[in-house]
C-alpha cells in the first residue's frame, strides 16, 4: 500500500512539472494510465489519505477479589456469663458478648462460632458445668451479631439428652433460618429411614454480599459467597460418655469411630464416615473446612491423635481444619500429605467466652483465613491467614462478663483487675499472655525454622477487597 501512494505522488509532481514547461496535457487512457491532455485538471489531483489502522481493543482485566473466613472458639456459658445477660425486667440479652468483635464480623464473609453448650430449652432451667443448659437468647445474640454458621457438635451437646438436642435444632431452624447450624440434628430433621433432611437458607455475609447455604443428607453444610462454595463439616469426639446412647445415635456427628451396635467409642480411631464426608464435600465445594471438637483439655500441644486425624483428613481432601475443645490455644500448622494435599490446621482456638479459673484459658484466638480469587483460580493467602489472639475479661464479686479484647490492645491495667485473680493463687499479667501467645503460635521462631504460623494483627490481616472497619 505504501508503494502505490508514493507512485501517485510522483505522478502528480510530474504533471505539474510538465504543465509548467508546456509539454502538453494529460489524460487517462483505457488502460488506466495517465496521458497528457489537460494539465489543469491533473494539477488539482489530491493524494489519497493514508489509512490509520484501528487499534485492537484491550482485554478486560479479571476482577480479582478476596473471600475471608473467621471463626471463634468455645462459647462456654458458665453461670457467671448467663447471669451477666439478665436485664432489669427479667429478660436476657447477650449481645454484649460479641460487640467487641463487631469489626471482624462486619469484614468477614464466612463467620463461625462454636456453641459449646446446648440451647436445650429455657423451660428446663439454666445450668452450668457439668450439665449445661444455656438460654436461647444466646442464640438470638449470635444471629444478631452476624454469625452465619454455628457449630453444635461438642462433648456438652447431649447434656440435656435428646430433648435438648431436639429443642436446640428446632430453635435454629425456626427462629434463625439465616444461620447455618451444624453438628446436631433433631427428631424432625430425620426422615423415616433415619436420614438427615436437607435444609437451605440465605445469610448475610461481609461487604454487603449474600451467602446462600444448604445442608445435605449427610449433614454437610455448604455456603456460597461471591461464587465460591465452602463445605463446612462439624464433629465431636463424643458426648462425655464412653458409650453413645442409642437415643443419641444419628443426632450428633461423631469424630471417633464407634461400634454401631453397642455405641462403644474408640477414641484412637477416626470415624470412617468423616473421611467419606470429606470426599463427598470435595466433589461439590471449592474449599472444604472441617471443624473437629477434639484434643486434651488444658494442653497447649496437640495430641498424637489430633495429629493423626488431621493428616487423615488432609489426605481425604480437607483444605482447612479449625479445632476446638481444649479450652486453651494450640499451634497453627501446615499439614502436607504424601498424596500432595496441603491443609492449614488450627488445632485449637481455645474458648471465646468463659469464666474458667486458669489464667492460660483467658488467652484465646480467632481464626482468620483469606482466600484470593484471580484468573488463575482460588488460593489461600498465607500472609493474611492465621490466629488473631484474644483475651476474655471478666469481673469478680459477683462473676460477670466484661469484654473480649484483641491481645494487641490489652493492657497490664486490665490484667491487674481481671476477675480470675479472686481465685486463690491464680495470677495473670500481660507478660504471661504475650509469652503464652508467642510460645504457642511460634511468633519468636526464626523465619523458616518453625512449621507453625505466627499470630496476626488487626487490621493487617484484611484482604485487598476488605476495607478496615473502625473499632
Amino acid at each position: 500500500m505504501k508503494t502505490n501512494i508514493y507512485a501517485r505522488r510522483f505522478a502528480v509532481s510530474l504533471i505539474l512539472l510538465l504543465a509548467l514547461t508546456g509539454c502538453g496535457d494529460l489524460y487517462t487512457d483505457a488502460t488506466g494510465q495517465l496521458s497528457f491532455e489537460n494539465a489543469e485538471t491533473a494539477a488539482t489531483l489530491e493524494p489519497l489519505p493514508i489509512p490509520i489502522p484501528t487499534p485492537s481493543p484491550s482485554p478486560t482485566p479479571f476482577p480479582e477479589y478476596d473471600v475471608s473466613l473467621m471463626m471463634v472458639g468455645d462459647n462456654l456459658m458458665h453461670m457467671g456469663l448467663i447471669n451477666s445477660g439478665l436485664q432489669e425486667n427479667g429478660s436476657y440479652d447477650y449481645s454484649m458478648l460479641y460487640e467487641d468483635i463487631s469489626p471482624q464480623l462486619q469484614a468477614a464473609d464466612i463467620k463461625i462460632i462454636n456453641q459449646e453448650t446446648i440451647l436445650g430449652g429455657n423451660d428446663l432451667g439454666f445450668s452450668g458445668y457439668p450439665n449445661f443448659n444455656s438460654p436461647t437468647e444466646v442464640g438470638d445474640a449470635i444471629a444478631g451479631a452476624g454469625f452465619n454458621v454455628v457449630l453444635h457438635a461438642s462433648n456438652h451437646a447431649a447434656d440435656q439428652r435428646l430433648q435438648g438436642l431436639d429443642h436446640c435444632a428446632a430453635f435454629w431452624h425456626e427462629q434463625h433460618p439465616e444461620v447455618m447450624m451444624l453438628g446436631i440434628s433433631g427428631v424432625e430433621d430425620l426422615d423415616e429411614n433415619g436420614g438427615i433432611v436437607p435444609l437451605s437458607g440465605s445469610a448475610y455475609a461481609g461487604t454487603d454480599s449474600a451467602a446462600d447455604w444448604r445442608t445435605d443428607e449427610r449433614g454437610i453444610g455448604y455456603m456460597t459467597v461471591k461464587d465460591i462454595t465452602f463445605a463446612v463439616l462439624n464433629y465431636t469426639y463424643g458426648p462425655n460418655m464412653e458409650t453413645i446412647p442409642s437415643s443419641i445415635m444419628g443426632h450428633l456427628n461423631i469424630l471417633c469411630d464407634y461400634d454401631r451396635q453397642s455405641g462403644r467409642l474408640d477414641f484412637t480411631t477416626l470415624n470412617p464416615q468423616v473421611l467419606e464426608d470429606i470426599a463427598a464435600a470435595r466433589e461439590q465445594a471449592d474449599v472444604v473446612v472441617v471443624c473437629p471438637h477434639w484434643g486434651t483439655e488444658y494442653t497447649t500441644s496437640p495430641s498424637s491423635y489430633q495429629e493423626k486425624f488431621a493428616l487423615q483428613m488432609t489426605e481425604a481432601g480437607a483444605d482447612l481444619i479449625i479445632g476446638t475443645h481444649p479450652h486453651v490455644v494450640q499451634p497453627v500448622e501446615w499439614i502436607q500429605a504424601e498424596n500432595g494435599n496441603r491443609c492449614l490446621c488450627f488445632y485449637s482456638l481455645g474458648n471465646y467466652v468463659s469464666t474458667q479459673k486458669k489464667g492460660i484459658c483467658m488467652l484465646e484466638a480467632m481464626a482468620w483465613v483469606t482466600f484470593h480469587v484471580d484468573e488463575q483460580g482460588l488460593s489461600l493467602v498465607e500472609e493474611q491467614s492465621g490466629p488473631l489472639p484474644l483475651v476474655c475479661q471478666y469481673a469478680s464479686g459477683p462473676v460477670r462478663f466484661e469484654n473480649v479484647c484483641l491481645l494487641q490492645d490489652y493492657t497490664q491495667e486490665q490484667a491487674a483487675r481481671h476477675g480470675i485473680r479472686s481465685y486463690g493463687g491464680v495470677t495473670l499479667s500481660l507478660d504471661d499472655l504475650l509469652q503464652w501467645s508467642s510460645s504457642v503460635f511460634g511468633d519468636s521462631a526464626p523465619e523458616g525454622f518453625s512449621p507453625t504460623t505466627g499470630s496476626l494483627r488487626w487490621p493487617d490481616c484484611l484482604g485487598m477487597s476488605q476495607p478496615a472497619v473502625s473499632q
